[in-house]
């Protein structure tokens, strides 16, 4: 029996393109699921990504997006990279830009214009490739669920994924007549959100069906605390709503065959010689301190006020922070005052994907305050590699990340430090309970061990998305 063909679409891809998890999801689980189905990835092809390295070449298909009587030229490019067929999608407005989204301070003006082509860029393929499920993820790809529903030659049908609820491609409704749509769609029930276009809604109102990255997370955007204006909208649509929890790329991430490290390692007392060299290299001092590691996005969502407040008394205790990050230049320069002012606090400007992965080879804990966590992968990756996660117990941290307290050997769970309020007391003492747990040796490296054991892959999770296919395929 043939396999049926499934267009996983999103906005970032790596390795081609990242600013985030999606990035990470969008390579991992399409190749997880590719065995099973005729995956085909769709990606914006942006300035940043290496032709030759990857081997992307036109496909010698063209066409153009006509939106509010303007029209945009569209070339498809093309590459199979680890197995799976990837298409990509030239257009100068939606290509030729120094970031993906913006600076980090604002997003660009046009973006409605731009994901705009890209949606209608996904249609198009929709036409022409007998497909039997869209996969479209976050904002950048709502539209697409809209024009797909509006379009009675395009048999799939739509799952849209919420990877971040709190970015919602959120546009003046002037934009409804540069994209070509309908002002029937501008209603509560469609489109509108308070005089305004929002994308997000059009994914989540018009996709047959909509899942989130946590089971907690997808509980919790249904609240006013966590549904960023959309809660009544999403209680509303609760019926075709799920969550299933993220996994890794263990074969990316694996600190036994990671050719980033100073020395691969199979067991948490492998770890020695990458923390000492990490400690060398940032100029820390005293490998038999607890070395805590934040890695991420400078944003409010990541808990950075938290962690900022808090840092002061954190180096005051017998341990070492190394902060790895990009994102708003007043985070940087707060986190570089602390850093400055205290000989046991790094700091790492930038995004540097090998460099991550020595730092998580290097860490004793993770640091991870975030306000809220669709799901989160750097806890997964931490535990890993025999770090254990300092979370806020939020989303897909609570779901990831069990309190220590609890520890059972044999469980399948992953076990790390938790506090539950959003506040720069509660973080400090989840770090002194963490200095602590270090002390008892045997205690830290049984529950590092175990961690490291646990099964954090896509081969059981993609399942979930499997069988949501097969009732999408099987609707119609």
């Amino acid at each position: 029996m043939a396999r049926r063909r499934v267009l996983f679409a999103a906005s970032e891809v790596y390795p081609f393109a990242k600013t985030g998890g999606l990035a990470d999801v969008a390579h991992s689980l399409p190749r997880a699921l590719n065995g099973d189905y005729d995956l085909t990835v769709v990606m914006p092809l942006y300035r940043g990504v290496d032709l030759d390295r990857f081997g992307i070449v036109p496909t010698g298909e063209a066409f153009e997006v006509n939106m509010g009587g303007e029209g945009y030229p569209v070339t498809l490019y093309g590459c199979d990279y680890e197995g799976v067929e990837y298409r990509f999608v030239a257009s100068p407005l939606l290509s030729e830009r120094d970031y993906l989204y913006g600076p980090p301070e604002c997003g660009y003006a046009d973006n409605m214009t731009r994901f705009g082509i890209f949606s209608h860029a996904i249609v198009e393929l929709l036409r022409r490739g007998g497909y039997a499920v869209a996969h479209l993820n976050d904002w950048q790809c709502g539209l697409a669920a809209l024009l797909m529903r509006d379009d009675a030659s395009v048999e799939a049908k739509s799952l849209f994924t919420i990877h971040n609820l709190a970015y919602q491609g959120v546009f003046e409704a002037a934009c409804l007549k540069t994209l070509g749509i309908g002002s029937e769609h501008f209603t509560m029930e469609g489109v509108e959100f308070y005089g305004r276009l929002n994308f997000m809604k059009a994914g989540i109102g018009y996709a047959d069906r909509v899942t989130t990255v946590s089971p907690s997370y997808a509980r919790e955007i249904l609240t006013p605390e966590f549904g960023c204006g959309l809660e009544g909208y999403l209680r509303h649509h609760r019926g075709k709503l799920s969550g299933i929890v993220n996994g890794i790329d263990t074969r990316h991430f694996s600190p036994e065959h990671d050719a980033a490290l100073e020395a691969p390692y199979r067991l948490p007392s492998g770890k020695a010689a990458n923390k000492s060299a990490f400690l060398k290299r940032t100029g820390l001092k005293g490998a038999k301190k607890p070395l805590f590691v934040f890695i991420g996005r400078f944003t409010w969502q990541k808990g950075l006020d938290l962690l900022i407040d808090a840092l002061p008394k954190i180096a005051v205790l017998e341990c070492n922070v190394a902060i790895l990050g990009e994102g708003e230049a007043a985070y940087h320069d707060r986190l570089k005052a602390v850093a400055e002012a205290h000989a046991n606090v790094s700091l790492e400007f930038g995004y540097d994907e090998g460099l991550s992965h020595r730092m998580y080879a290097a860490a004793d804990f993770l640091l991870m305050p975030s306000l809220f966590e669709p799901c989160g992968l750097n806890q997964m990756i931490a535990m890993r590699y025999g770090a254990l996660p300092v979370v806020h117990r939020v989303g897909g941290l609570a779901d990831t990340v069990l309190p220590v307290e609890g520890y059972a050997p044999g469980s399948g769970d992953g076990f790390g430090i938790a506090f539950s309020a959003a506040t720069k007391r509660a973080l400090f003492g989840a770090v002194q309970r963490a200095v602590e747990l270090y002390g008892d040796r045997r205690r830290f490296g049984a529950i590092a061990r175990h961690n490291m054991e646990c099964d954090f892959s896509w081969e059981e999770r993609s399942k979930a998305y499997a069988a949501l296919y097969e009732q999408l395929a099987q609707s119609g």
